[in-house]
């Protein structure tokens, strides 16, 4: 005979190979916590409906809140051979309480019973990681509003374009990352649906007030369809899909900071409590944690398309292949979660040469827009005028010189519509505060932004503490 909770049709023991093989529990062991709260609602629900005694439920809530604790002390033992987190747990109640435990799988599958562990885990560390990224949000709000006065160049194709305020480039990251806030605020609406009472996949034939199991557990809604709510993993893949932007937006701004840091640009640089050294080139100072991040962003994007993989030919309803969800969605959240932390603790470490990124402003004819637009506004077609100005342009290249240092008598070679007044619109600062449009780079309009966002953030960390 075997040992398993479904020993009944077998004869034989399993193969110690497949228990290693098959066993799950190195890995959803830390569900511990959602499976005890689980089993706690549901054995109450068992006897408020009389479906158990309750003695039998006071003896059961009793002996999980004694192997809570022994888990959380360290004295707790996980055997591999009880497959996985629900079996360990259960044969731990057995052997405290005796029988009774046997009664609290009543009416419930491990099919609907890890399904509620993962949605419960899951929505718990969504709230830690939204409240993880207001924090980061904040931080690039006091870094943007710390360096106001900096000018450096805006990109495209990674050539210079036009002069940006600094502060206006981290805010595009503040923007980014309260759209993924945003993401995963609204992934908790799919993850906070009860699934228990599903049972295997037909649901089951007790009195079982589902509704009231939900409300023990905190959650908004039930399951509407019993092999829905035991076969399906869309609400994980949600989640890594929101976790993948995320990190996407975390693997450009860490390109940039690579960037930034590096000799050839020298706009930043980051604290020595953040970098690292060379064991053979002493003069080193590595960006190890922007590189890292931009890194893990590739796993966190693996994560998403190995679960979708996964999913993506499975006949309803459960199958093993789904023991898979919970690896990728543990790496994610515990990446994500670490990638959060660390640049929230890196912003206020970064230093930022002004006199650098002013310099590189200066250069490469990033006023000739400008130019152009100056002349426009002395009832020059844009076409006509973006043709002048780049005759312009090639001319000042040829002569190793930049717009703003031809002399009037040169510029109407090529605009003679030009007069004195062009040169005070073509230092940075005139080019940057000309840009006064709604969401745009003047400095009104930024400073306007971060208030914006500290009022946004004041609001939402309110909300969150309710």
């Amino acid at each position: 005979m075997t040992d398993k909770p479904w020993a009944g049709r077998f004869t034989q023991k399993t193969d110690g190979r497949v228990e290693a093989f098959t066993s799950s529990v190195d890995v959803d062991s830390r569900l511990y916590k959602s499976d005890i709260q689980g089993s706690i609602a549901h054995c109450r629900m068992l006897a408020r409906q009389g479906i158990i005694s309750q003695d039998d439920a006071d003896a059961i809530v009793k002996g999980l809140g004694e192997i809570e604790k022994d888990i959380e002390s360290g004295r707790f033992v996980f055997d591999p051979a009880l497959e996985d987190v629900h079996m360990n747990i259960e044969n731990a109640l057995y052997e405290r309480i005796g029988p009774a435990a046997r009664k609290l799988h009543t009416a419930r599958s491990r099919n609907d019973q890890v399904a509620l562990d993962t949605r419960l885990y899951l929505g718990d560390e969504t709230v830690s990681l939204i409240r993880r990224l207001v924090c980061l949000r904040r931080a690039i709000v006091n870094f943007a509003n710390d360096h106001m006065h900096v000018v450096m160049p805006g990109y495209t194709h990674l050539q210079r374009a036009q002069p940006v305020l600094f502060a206006h480039h981290m805010m595009a990251y503040y923007e980014m990352f309260s759209r993924d806030t945003q993401r995963f605020r609204e992934c908790l609406a799919r993850i906070n649906v009860m699934p228990l009472g599903s049972a295997a996949l037909a649901g089951a034939p007790y009195p079982l007030d589902r509704e009231y199991t939900a409300s023990l557990l905190g959650f908004d809604d039930i399951s509407a369809n019993s092999m829905d709510a035991v076969s399906d993993r869309d609400f994980a893949i949600e989640f890594l899909a929101a976790a993948s932007i995320c990190m996407v937006h975390f693997s450009r701004l860490s390109e940039e900071l690579v960037l930034w840091s590096s000799s050839e640009f020298g706009f930043i640089e980051l604290s020595d409590s953040f970098s690292t050294g060379s064991s053979i080139m002493p003069q080193k100072k590595n960006p190890d944690v922007p590189e890292l991040v931009r890194g893990k962003a590739g796993r966190v994007i693996g994560d998403l398309v190995a679960l979708l993989v996964t999913m993506k030919a499975l006949p309803l309803c459960y199958n093993r292949d789904m023991q898979e969800d919970k690896p990728v969605l543990f790496d994610a959240v515990d990446t994500l979660r670490a990638c959060i932390d660390i640049y929230t603790a890196m912003f206020p470490n970064i230093k930022v040469n002004d006199t650098v990124t002013r310099d590189a402003a200066l250069r490469g004819f990033l006023n000739a827009t400008d130019m152009a637009d100056y002349l426009v506004g002395k009832g020059v077609p844009f076409r006509d005028a973006h043709a002048c100005v780049g005759r312009a342009v090639a001319f000042a290249a040829k002569n190793g010189r930049e717009l703003h240092e031809l002399s009037l008598e040169e510029i109407q070679r090529f605009a003679p519509e030009a007069d004195d007044d062009l040169f005070g619109l073509l230092t940075p600062e005139s080019v940057i505060d000309r840009r006064n449009v709604a969401g745009g780079t003047g400095r009104e309009r930024v400073m306007e932004a971060i208030e914006a966002a500290r009022r946004q953030l004041s609001d939402e960390e309110k909300s969150d503490a309710k």
